[in-house]
Parts: C-alpha cells; structure tokens; sequence
C-alpha cells in the first residue's frame, strides 16, 4: 500500500491553473484492475484507488504519510518552460515567416 505524493498537471482543455497548487496523495493499486466479462465494464475490489487526500504543502503529506505509517513516494513536479514573449514581437521586421493576412 504505496502512496504517491504529486501536484497534478494542469488541466489540458483549459488555460486556468485550478487545483495545481495544492499536493495530492493517492494509492497505488495493490490489485490489477478486472474486466467484467457479461458488460464489459472494468472494476477493481481495491477501495483505496477511490480515495484521493489533498494538503497544502508537500510537508503535510509526507507528516500524515509518517504519522499513519504509510510508504510514500514524492514525485516532483516539472515546471513548464515559459518563453518570454512580446506582443510586438507578433509585428517586427525580424519575425521568422512574413506578416500576412
């Protein structure tokens, strides 16, 4: 019973950085997951792939991983690489590709 400690990505579908900021604490799957064979559905007999636990810090986390005694592992997040950009870059002579409409 693994638990990773992360801050989720940003959501791809939207530009905002909602539920970025906090850490979030999740199990690990001690079972493979079963396809039901009559619908097809797939299910798991691990409850603790539902449960999701969100802190502030990464601090916290590991406190309450040590405090329970639960093994963890913290996985750093990858800050995006951002590219200074100015709007008038949009319109300058030395712009790779021409200025057309």
């Amino acid at each position: 019973m693994t638990a990773r400690i992360f801050r989720p990505a940003k959501n791809a579908m939207q530009s905002g950085t909602a539920k970025t900021k906090d850490w979030q604490l999740d199990y690990e799957p001690e079972q493979p997951r079963i396809v039901e064979p009559l619908m097809g559905w797939t299910s798991s007999t691990d409850m603790k792939q539902q449960l999701t636990l969100r802190f502030e810090t990464r601090e916290e986390a590991i406190a309450y991983c040590e405090r329970k005694g639960i093994p963890y592992q913290v996985i750093e997040p990858k800050e995006p690489a951002r590219r200074q950009a100015a709007y008038a870059d949009n319109f300058a002579f030395r712009r790779g590709e021409p200025w057309t409409h």
